[in-house]
């Protein structure tokens, strides 16, 4: 497992990709946050708090964490290496465990540049008063945990597909509806009482109690639930595709 994580960890930062990408998630969140008008724009705000980058950075990470894990197995499938891969002495639940561990801890990369961000904002403060490091800290708390749940489900999407292409349609598709499309499906109150139950499927609605200073124990277990689940559904079509 610590193989597959190192080969794909330098795999990544050994192409001009990996960071033109990482450039680019960094790049528009210092755009929206402080250059375009808008509900993020910082300065914009009466407050000096990270919020408005809490609630953007998510819909950012949808694209780039599907981008990212499109190819982790795709490509293996595409290029026949799977072959060779499967020919070494490690399980099945070691390999898809070393391709998400190795996509998650990319996106946690992704996020240190994004500390800057608290140093631009506490130079907004006013005298005397300070940030809401509470706040700030369960914030990044959550993220690295979407970050985990983005990854989980890309790597799903990935095992689907030979074609990159289809992987990123598909592990996009997934994220969103995890993230937004259950709490948006609730939002239209179709479904009577169980518009509450779908609305808590939501990553967003869990997500959104860690940009608030509050790390609950249920939000933490509904998002390594759904880490495990993907993980699961992972193992599976993996030893079914290579029978």
């Amino acid at each position: 497992m610590k193989a597959i994580f190192k080969k794909e960890i330098i795999q990544f930062f050994s192409s001009p990709i990996g960071y033109i990408t990482m450039g680019i998630f960094f790049l528009i969140n210092a755009l929206m946050l402080w250059i375009i008008e808008g509900n993020y724009n910082i300065p914009n705000n009466q407050f000096a708090d990270l919020l408005p980058f809490f609630d953007f950075v998510p819909w950012i990470l949808i694209f780039v964490m599907a981008s990212i894990s499109m190819k982790s197995f795709s490509e293996e499938f595409k290029s026949g290496t799977i072959e060779t891969l499967m020919t070494k002495p490690i399980s099945i639940e070691k390999i898809v465990a070393g391709k998400f561990l190795s996509i998650w801890w990319i996106g946690k990369i992704m996020l240190i540049p994004t500390i800057i961000y608290i140093f631009s904002v506490q130079s907004l403060t006013m005298e005397g008063q300070s940030l809401d490091w509470g706040m700030i800290f369960s914030g990044y708390v959550g993220l690295v945990l979407l970050v985990g749940v983005f990854a989980s489900i890309g790597v799903f999407a990935s095992l689907l597909f030979k074609n990159q292409i289809n992987a990123f349609l598909v592990g996009l598709f997934l994220i969103f509806l995890f993230f937004y499309g259950f709490e948006g499906i609730g939002n239209f109150n179709l479904l009577g009482n169980l518009d509450y139950f779908v609305q808590n499927l939501s990553l967003k609605s869990h997500y959104d109690n860690f940009t608030k200073g509050l790390i609950k124990l249920n939000d933490i277990v509904y998002f390594i639930s759904i880490m495990l689940l993907f993980i699961a559904l992972s193992n599976f079509v993996l030893r079914k595709k290579i029978k």
